[in-house]
């Protein structure tokens, strides 16, 4: 190891967060800044095993990103449409001075307190007036930190970017990106473009002209999450496009009038799916809207189609996300060999939308409401 004069950084080793000074010779050797430096050498030694994944994954990505049309990390995979999968770029790293969830440093990305509450009840829990104002706090951040990316997008730049403006606005409000390490997802947000219904990892993929792109950001403070998603236009989009992401937001809002002390969790689907078929579109049924408050997913199961049996009815202090998954044609996905990449059986666009919500005693808030009012697709065709 190499020990040189920079200005101040932090251990990357787990747990350990002492000022380091020690940089391992390879990541200088690869330009890499993130998760290079170390305390001691015993801090190096003990973190070898996980830290070389590191140079392999960046080695991987520079060749390929040199030459992304031959980058085919699944030979035989029948994609669905025109999306592929591009290079992907070593996690970030989180100070360590910064609260995170209980998978973040999990070498699977498991959730003990998820899987215990699942496991023992599907109570629906009811928030205090103190936990209301924190939640109410980290859903704020949330807002900001998808209002930043958003202000970024521009035909070019890769998904990954936005993970990296993501990230660090992450980092800069003190709070944990949620879906970094989440089962093992490997970035800072959920970027999902055309026919990706969710959960489509950033790459090195530059946005084109006419694509549309959802952006979910989930953020993690003083023990609370919070979860929002918009879909955006780049550039040129068709019309197609445009009414299906209209249709989307639309669903959403008619979720939205029904949030109210009574209202059964099982209706919710009703509405949706009645206003997306009277469009021309279909719901999604392998993903649904969820709890949320100190974890990440809990009850209440919110399914988005109709005649669902989810259980539950609305109380105030509940907290929950609504956030239709749309697609243009068929509602079935398949997933990628990533694990993750949710894509339209047939190929066809998809859109989303997403808010969490505080049931209060006559109706809701939208805790991630954007200052407007309205989500950014209607400010007018603002990416170019």
């Amino acid at each position: 190891m190499a020990s040189t004069a920079v200005e101040e950084h932090l251990c990357v080793t787990p747990n350990c967060g002492d000022k380091a000074k020690l940089r391992c010779p390879n990541c200088v050797k690869l330009g890499l800044i993130d998760g290079s430096y170390f305390c001691s050498q015993d801090c190096f030694k003990g973190y070898w095993q996980e830290h070389k994944k590191l140079h392999t994954s960046a080695k991987s990505s520079t060749s390929s990103s040199e030459n992304p049309e031959n980058y085919n990390p699944w030979p035989g995979f029948h994609f669905t449409g025109k999306l592929r999968p591009y290079p992907i770029t070593p996690r970030r790293l989180v100070p360590p001075h910064i609260e995170r969830p209980d998978y973040a440093d999990d070498p699977n990305g498991r959730s003990k307190s998820e899987e215990g509450e699942k496991s023992a009840s599907s109570t629906i829990v009811v928030l205090t007036d103190e936990q209301q104002d924190i939640l109410r706090d980290t859903c704020r951040i949330g807002r900001i930190v998808l209002d930043e990316a958003a202000r970024s997008l521009r035909v070019g730049m890769t998904t990954e970017e936005i993970d990296r403006i993501v990230h660090e606005c992450c980092v800069e409000n003190e709070c944990y990106p949620s879906p970094l390490n989440y089962y093992k997802f490997p970035k800072s947000c959920c970027t999902s473009v055309n026919e990706i219904i969710c959960h489509g990892i950033p790459d090195l993929r530059p946005l084109q002209d006419g694509d549309i792109v959802n952006i979910d950001i989930s953020v993690y403070k003083r023990g609370f999450h919070s979860d929002l998603n918009e879909t955006f236009f780049v550039g040129n989009v068709d019309q197609k496009s445009r009414d299906l992401v209209r249709t989307t937001y639309e669903c959403l809002e008619k979720a939205m009038e029904m949030i109210r002390p009574g209202t059964k969790y099982r209706d919710v689907g009703n509405v949706i799916q009645k206003h997306a078929t009277a469009n021309g579109c279909s719901v999604v049924r392998s993903y649904c809207g969820h709890g949320i408050h100190k974890l990440f997913h809990c009850a209440p199961n919110i399914p988005h189609y109709a005649k669902n049996k989810a259980i539950g009815i609305m109380k105030p202090g509940h907290s929950f996300t609504i956030e239709p998954m749309i697609n243009a044609g068929s509602w079935r996905d398949i997933l990628w060999n990533d694990n993750w990449t949710s894509a339209t059986e047939d190929g066809q666009r998809s859109a989303q939308f997403e808010h969490t919500f505080l049931v209060t005693d006559t109706g809701c808030d939208i805790l991630t409401a954007r200052s407007s009012g309205q989500p950014w697709f209607m400010d007018g065709n603002n990416i170019s």
